[in-house]
């Protein structure tokens, strides 16, 4: 933030006050891409380095970005920073944590390469040298979910036709949204497949990652869908557009709503009904131990399974063959619960300050709890405690308001005394 504020951090004539300052710090570095003032025109290039700095820490994580730290500066990896690291990809062994982490950086490093590249051939030949530093800062923006752009304010709307554009920044969010630990977990199924020796247990992807692949696949389609349902008519979204470009423009919309923030179509164009579907969508996000936010399809899945299973009066959580626990099925209602009830009351905070339309609100503080970064406008109008509760709902929503609850209740004794069993009347 501080940096920010520096002179040469912003163009000639250009200033920027503390409260625009940490809110355009914390959108970065929570990679929302919520801003209140307009990126490109307003920062130099300076800042737009210290922007581009705090997205990719924020995408790739405190944890592994101080690993990555320690092992460029040759530090030990302690035991505690290990536990860290196996709690922040849910590993099951502590071993060979520190290797994995690099793996991190090569395909991180590697996939954003790849993007710049691609989006160069659109850049460069339209901004000239600019377009480089333009591709590169795109493509980081985009593999780490941000949103964040450098095209004044006006996101990808100007691209909305161009293919490049669209299929890159589609590519770059959805294999960011699966999480590293889907990656390695393909390989490895691959390496096993083509192998002559692999058991074959080892043939098959694992549960979580069969899960994730499935939930985003279904996700995205839905939200696909549901646009060109509530939009195909619509003047002001798809209804001017032949069909090739409805569907690319709808599966852009629907991908963009798994916390990335990009925009090919102005949000306040879309109908209620379509926002109300996108609402659902922003506030699942994408997958666990990835650059997105969100409660997490995988968190969503195993509710919907557990709600079955109590209608089907079975007594086990099953899926796929394999059983569910009762402590990660409690763990995915905390989350739910925990990150709605945040979102309802910080809310109505924004309401009670702002006095403003409640559709662009609730859809502003979905985008900023899920780490989105999509606004229907009220960004930019927001008053100096505005910003404060969308900083704030931007922070809960990274670190996840569960995982607050949990630090603060690190340090408190175990209860293990046994209560008597009781029923009460629910439904």
């Amino acid at each position: 933030m501080l940096c920010l504020m520096l002179p040469c951090s912003v163009k000639t004539g250009q200033s920027i006050d503390f409260f625009d300052a940490l809110f355009v710090s914390m959108s970065s570095i929570c990679v929302t891409g919520l801003s209140t003032v307009n990126i490109g025109q307003t920062f130099s290039g300076f800042g737009q380095i210290v922007l581009l700095f705090l997205i990719q820490f924020g995408g790739l994580g405190i944890v592994t970005f101080t690993t990555i730290v320690l092992c460029i500066f040759r530090r030990r990896i302690t035991l505690s920073d290990r536990m860290l690291i196996q709690s922040a990809y849910n590993l099951d062994t502590l071993s060979g944590l520190v290797r994995l982490t690099m793996k991190v950086l090569k395909v991180t490093l590697c996939l954003e390469g790849i993007g710049a590249v691609a989006y160069a051939f659109v850049f460069v030949p339209q901004f000239g040298v600019k377009g480089i530093w333009y591709s590169i800062f795109h493509a980081v923006s985009a593999f780490c979910n941000a949103g964040i752009d450098l095209l004044g304010g006006n996101s990808f709307c100007d691209y909305r036709d161009n293919v490049i554009i669209n299929l890159t920044t589609v590519f770059l969010i959805i294999v960011s949204g699966l999480g590293f630990p889907v990656y390695w977990e393909i390989l490895r199924t691959i390496s096993a497949r083509t192998g002559q020796k692999a058991h074959e247990s080892q043939r098959k992807m694992n549960l979580h990652t069969r899960l994730v692949i499935l939930a985003t696949a279904a996700l995205i389609l839905i939200g696909m869908l549901l646009t060109l349902l509530f939009e195909y008519d619509n003047p002001n979204t798809l209804g001017n557009l032949n069909l090739p470009q409805k569907l690319m423009s709808s599966l852009f919309q629907s991908v963009t709503l798994r916390t990335a923030g990009f925009a090919t179509i102005s949000q306040e164009c879309f109908r209620p009904a379509s926002c109300m579907a996108y609402l659902i969508l922003m506030f699942i996000g994408g997958s666990p131990a990835g650059t997105a936010g969100g409660i997490k399809t995988v968190t969503v899945v195993l509710l919907l399974a557990s709600m079955f299973a109590n209608i089907g009066g079975k007594s086990d959580v099953v899926i796929m063959h394999r059983k569910i626990s009762d402590d990660t099925i409690r763990r995915c209602v905390a989350i739910v619960v925990f990150s709605l009830s945040t979102l309802l009351l910080l809310t109505m905070a924004l309401l009670a300050v702002e006095q403003s339309n409640f559709l662009d609100t609730i859809y502003e503080m979905t985008s900023a709890i899920a780490t989105v970064g999509l606004s229907r406008g009220l960004t930019g109008t927001l008053a100096p405690a505005g910003k404060l509760i969308v900083t704030l709902t931007m922070y809960l929503g990274r670190i996840g308001p569960i995982t607050l609850a949990l630090a603060f209740n690190s340090r408190r004794p175990l209860d293990n005394i046994t209560y008597s069993e009781s029923k009460v009347i629910i439904g």
